[in-house]
């Protein structure tokens, strides 16, 4: 897939969060390179200095100045908090491994003793574990949404296979840093079977349906999937997800 890598520079770092527990949200990076066909955050396309025609998952624009903003945003802080990366894109997408603004951005709230909750889909973030094992307030989750390879090819053609993520939740487990798993939403899986591999390897499980199913619906009855983009298909996944989880998992 050709990818548009733009750069450019941001005037803010920390953003205020909607999300509960998580006061301040980080996107070094506008678009994604993991291209997921079901992702909320096309929306930020129209967002784009350069790429407001562009598909999602073909263009990326790169905040090279993200990690010094960061860092006048946190020495102006009167008191510390907590800030996730990221939320309208992968920290860790393809891009991060040669512009390296999420370490950069991770060394910044270490430097000023912040709380740090990390999401991403990709191994990438053990390039970061010497820092990551320092810390004292930090969570990694993987977003783990099936346990199909298949599925995983056609709704997210950039991202890396399911196989690797549970050995990144393992290695961050082993390494001593909390782990979570982000079910959502709710592909076409054996949720028996997925439960199995997160199980071992993450601390809590956060599970969530398929909320813009009118985003990927044809795309789901072309590959056979349509019984997926039912409430009913939604509401008994979460229930075997739950049981065989236990008190790991919760429901957003």
């Amino acid at each position: 897939m050709s990818m548009d890598v733009q750069e450019i520079t941001t005037r803010t770092a920390l953003v205020r969060s909607r999300i509960p527990g998580v006061e301040f949200v980080i996107n070094p990076y506008l678009g994604c390179g993991h291209g997921c066909r079901y992702c909320y955050a096309v929306f930020m396309t129209k967002y784009s200095r350069h790429h407001v025609r562009s598909a999602w998952g073909q263009f990326v624009e790169v905040k090279t100045n993200i990690a010094a903003v960061l860092r006048d945003e946190l020495r102006r802080k009167r008191k510390t908090g907590t800030a996730m990366l990221s939320s309208v894109c992968d920290p860790y997408q393809p891009a991060e491994r040669r512009y390296k603004l999420t370490r950069r951005c991770l060394e910044a709230l270490r430097d000023f003793n912040w709380g740090i909750e990390i999401l991403t889909r990709s191994p990438l973030v053990l390039r970061d574990l010497d820092i990551l094992k320092t810390l004292p307030r930090v969570s990694v989750g993987l977003t783990i949404p099936t346990d199909d390879d298949r599925v995983r090819r056609v709704t997210e053609p950039g991202a890396p296979p399911i196989g690797s993520r549970i050995v990144t939740l393992r290695r961050l487990k082993e390494a001593g840093v909390a782990t979570w798993a982000f079910i959502g939403p709710m592909l076409p899986m054996n949720p028996e079977r997925l439960a199995e591999l997160v199980a071992p390897v993450a601390d809590e499980v956060m599970i969530d349906a398929l909320n813009y199913r009118g985003q990927v619906a044809g795309l789901f009855r072309q590959q056979g999937w349509a019984y997926a983009l039912t409430n009913e298909y939604a509401q008994r996944t979460r229930r075997v997800l739950m049981g065989r989880l236990g008190r790991k998992a919760s429901s957003v």
